[in-house]
């Protein structure tokens, strides 16, 4: 097992990754740039080491500063959490090449699943259900117009590097095809130094259902079951649950099975989430696969009683994975807190909290690393705090959370408690039915 694992991110999930290894009695070392020297994961981390100014290029994105700091620490291991560098080829194999253990995917894993077109070919080699489309990326609009004209509309175009929705437009007709193609080209040139397309068949009322595995160094994988995510805002997600309301035993079995096979196709090591789409006939195709943790992963570990992180250094350290395929027992909804304003569309919040009073009671989680008197810098992204609700039943989940919103007090900054609270009540959302659509009917009151 590891002696020190140094902590490549930030924020909540650095603080929740802290928490887990000193259970273990390992030690840890937080890394942190000038607007975070208050942040609660300096704090509570063995060691803390800056490394750099307040962009995240100068900190949390350079490599050669976090590599010497695991080298000044004399850590043997490095997690990455989420965002950032998590799902990085190359910092995986800086850190191979260092001798210092990346708990994470490896970097020909990274580079397999990272680029959508090549992690699709590698998905359909493997038998998992794909969304019709292009093979591979395509070589001009023309071939675009050729394609969806064989497809039918509505089709979508996809950014390879793309992610958070940049790079993707989705196509009703034919005479918006070529400005479509153009603008989100090079949008995600901009963005990704990558302007690479590929299409793929518009999937019609979606939800978007993602399914936890974990593999290990022996060839072994097993899934966690499902989180529905398909609750929205220009393809962030705003809040998940599991089990999924739309789901059925016979769909998570198939979506499970699918998710292993994809995992044992590139031999995967640690925690991932394959996504899918799902149209309403409950067919279900692959999208992407996320090589990291996920920010919704409390949910899974609330309703089987199992410590991803853990898992995950665990497997790292070259022990067998522990579990075996799950399904819920219990019913988990997490929603997202982020500092923004949603009576102003969602625009950032960033300032000094005044006031901060966390709910708490049976069935409360809340993972944040925020306080009265911190002040959220306007450096990175927004969201602050996940709020985790957990019970027998759905109905049970949805009244703890609504209580617990009504408890959360964060003064002197915008968050998105109201939107939330409003969700709760919102008739669709307590049935059930909604899709990756359901934002754009949402009016907040």
């Amino acid at each position: 097992m590891f002696n020190k694992i140094l902590i490549a991110n930030r924020g909540e999930i650095a603080l929740r990754i802290i928490r887990t290894c000193r259970e273990m009695r390992i030690r840890t070392v937080a890394v942190y740039s000038t607007a975070d020297a208050d942040s609660l994961h300096v704090r509570f981390a063995d060691e803390a080491v800056c490394i750099g100014d307040a962009p995240s290029s100068s900190s949390y994105l350079n490599i050669p500063h976090i590599i010497a700091a695991a080298e000044i620490t004399n850590a043997d291991a490095i997690h990455p959490g989420y965002g950032f560098l998590s799902e990085n080829a190359r910092f995986s194999r800086i850190c191979q090449e260092n001798g210092i253990k990346f708990i994470g995917a490896s970097p020909e894993q990274i580079d397999q699943m990272g680029d959508k077109a090549t992690a699709k070919s590698t998905m359909q080699k493997a038998g998992v259900p794909c969304i019709p489309g292009s093979e591979g990326l395509l070589d001009s609009v023309e071939q675009a117009k050729k394609l969806a004209a064989e497809m039918g509309y509505p089709v979508m175009l996809k950014a390879t590097a793309g992610g958070g929705g940049r790079g993707m437009r989705a196509v009703w007709k034919k005479d918006e095809l070529q400005k479509a193609y153009e603008t989100a080209s090079a949008e995600a040139g901009a963005a990704f130094g990558n302007s690479g397309m590929y299409m793929e068949k518009l999937i019609e009322e979606p939800r978007h259902i993602e399914i936890q595995i974990i593999g290990d160094q022996y060839g072994k994988a097993c899934h966690l079951s499902e989180r529905d995510c398909s609750v929205q805002r220009r393809h962030q997600k705003l809040t998940e649950e599991t089990p999924s309301p739309f789901m059925t035993a016979k769909l998570r079995n198939a979506m499970g099975r699918a998710a292993i096979k994809a995992a044992k196709a590139i031999k995967y090591e640690g925690a991932g989430t394959v996504e899918f789409l799902v149209d309403k006939d409950r067919n279900f195709y692959f999208m992407e696969m996320n090589t990291r943790i996920q920010v919704e992963h409390p949910i899974t570990e609330q309703v089987i009683d199992y410590d991803l992180i853990r898992e995950q250094i665990k497997v790292a350290a070259g022990e067998p994975i522990s579990g075996s395929n799950y399904e819920p027992k219990l019913h988990s909804i997490e929603c997202r807190i982020n500092a923004e304003d949603p009576y102003n569309d969602f625009r950032p919040s960033p300032g000094m909290i005044t006031s901060f009073h966390a709910p708490g009671g049976h069935g409360v989680r809340l993972d944040t690393h925020v306080y009265t008197g911190y002040t959220i810098p306007p450096h990175y992204d927004s969201m602050i705090a996940k709020l985790i609700t957990t019970a027998q039943t759905r109905e049970e989940a949805i009244d703890k959370m609504r209580r617990a919103l009504d408890e959360f007090v964060i003064e002197g900054i915008k968050t998105t408690i109201p939107f939330h609270r409003q969700l709760m009540d919102d008739p669709n959302y307590l049935k059930g039915v909604y899709t990756t659509k359901f934002m754009e009917d949402f009016e907040l009151k």
